[in-house]
């Protein structure tokens, strides 16, 4: 019997609308799941949602004139609306302004080893954006690297988590394998920050200077949890760790699969404080941590400022659903930044989907028309393609997708260089094996895409089943 298997996203900040990087990440981490669910049949739970309780949320209500409850409720539905527009197969999205997450995040607090939490003065450089404190040598030119700003200079009392203790057994998981970071490069960028000595870091803030916004320390009414840590809990927390729930026990507590996909920016929260604020509680580690790159737009970081965001909205009224995910799934690399650009995207859009799958599939329709039902063989449902299966494992997404279109690629050659349209007339007997040969391919198409495109290899399916042709994609200028 297969395991439970139990994968997440990052939770994403609500200070503005989704743009495709969160959408190539949800999108990604979908496929993983569909294809666990979908493909493997295992026990699959798949948890995305918001991180509501950060302070340059209040400040981007505050600078919208709006209240911070309803300017977070209203920003979070939209990062919820991906759902339908981009096909998630999400079970579960949490917001962490909700009571199972409060209640979920103050237990967490309260089952860490009291010997880990004290409190002291500190004085420190604060960056907003990355909602942590910054040591002189993280600067650059006296800003924060990731945010281009220069930190807060804050001094005041907080609790603290006794990280300093937790470098050693951290390194053992690591090295072991019991704690599997990927890529390669980005654990051996985890053990070497392990390496130079983990120090003690602050675990809540000033209820002034949190305006009041967030999670309240148990036991302490003057102080807010630091946003991290109650933001890494919602793993748990979503599975209703407060009241020791079905899927808390199934999905965390179990002996399944526990995988975390984010972004190379937070690689320190999940596999450094996370897995320690683990380890105080007693509680099990996660078993697998996925870091992807980022996504430039014409070779340029996306920024409000530069004009230069692209929102997964506008890649759906353009390129539709699957068109969007296919197109986001190929533009992030297993180990390096990917680049997206309208001109890039609907050259590859019409090259791969509407001259490429699309016209495939539409002209062994229309050519299987041509065959009696009986001497028409629609190959068995295939298994999965093995080497498929192996990148999609390793999160190869664009390799995975491109070893796909090899086959489309072949079975278009293949037609061209057979001409079923005259073997139809001279050659009956041929011209059977022909389109039958193509339908095998069609049925391993349906097959192949169900973890990337869904609604396409539905439509293939369909097609195949009841000798109907689809157009699934039509060129786009």
């Amino acid at each position: 019997m297969s395991k439970p298997f139990f994968i997440t996203t990052a939770i994403d900040y609500v200070n503005g609308e989704p743009h495709v990087g969160h959408a190539a990440e949800k999108v990604l981490t979908d496929a993983v799941a569909r294809y666990h669910r979908d493909v493997l049949h295992e026990e699959t739970f798949f948890l995305t949602g918001t991180d509501e309780n950060s302070l340059k949320n209040v400040q981007g209500a505050e600078k919208a004139g709006r209240l911070v409850d309803e300017y977070v409720k209203e920003n979070a539905e939209a990062f919820r609306s991906l759902g339908d527009s981009l096909g998630l197969s999400f079970d579960r999205f949490i917001r962490t302004t909700e009571d199972v997450h409060f209640a979920g995040a103050k237990k967490f607090w309260s089952v860490m080893n009291p010997k880990d939490l004290y409190k002291k003065s500190y004085h420190g450089l604060y960056c907003v954006g990355c909602e942590e404190f910054k040591m002189e040598k993280d600067l650059v030119e006296g800003k924060c690297p990731e945010h281009l700003t220069v930190p807060e200079v804050v001094e005041e009392e907080n609790w603290f988590f006794r990280l300093s203790t937790y470098g050693d057994i951290l390194r053992r998981l690591i090295m072991s394998g019991e704690l599997s970071i990927v890529p390669e490069f980005r654990k051996n960028e985890v053990l070497s920050f392990i390496d130079m000595g983990l120090e003690d870091f602050s675990v809540s803030r000033s209820v002034a200077r949190a305006k009041g916004w967030g999670v309240p320390v148990p036991g302490d009414e003057e102080q807010i949890m630091y946003v991290w840590v109650d933001a890494l809990s919602n793993y748990i927390t979503a599975l209703d760790y407060s009241g020791n729930g079905a899927d808390y026990d199934t999905y965390w507590a179990g002996d399944g699969e526990r995988v975390h996909v984010i972004g190379k920016g937070i690689l320190r929260f999940h596999a450094i404080y996370w897995p320690a604020m683990l380890l105080s509680a007693k509680l099990p580690l996660p078993t697998e941590i996925y870091t992807h790159e980022y996504l430039t737009i014409d070779g340029q970081k996306m920024s409000k400022s530069l004009g230069n965001v692209l929102y997964p909205a506008e890649l759906v009224e353009r390129f539709g659903k699957d068109g969007a995910r296919y197109l986001l799934l190929t533009a992030l690399p297993y180990s390096k930044d990917g680049d997206l650009s309208w001109a890039k995207m609907t050259e590859k859009y019409n090259a791969d989907l509407a001259n490429g799958l699309g016209n495939l599939v539409s002209r062994v329709m229309r050519l299987s028309e041509g065959l009696d039902d009986d001497m028409k063989k629609i190959a068995e449902i295939p298994t999965y393609p093995d080497d498929v299966a192996k990148l999609i494992d390793s999160y190869r997404f664009t390799e995975a997708l491109e070893k796909i279109w090899e086959t489309v690629r072949e079975a278009n050659r293949f037609i061209e260089e057979e001409k079923p349209w005259e073997l139809a007339k001279n050659e009956r007997e041929r011209f059977v094996v022909v389109i039958n040969d193509l339908l095998g391919r069609l049925s391993f198409l349906s097959v192949a895409l169900v973890p990337f495109m869904p609604d396409t290899a539905a439509k293939i399916r369909l097609s195949l089943e009841s000798g109907t042709t689809e157009i699934l994609f039509q060129r786009v200028k």
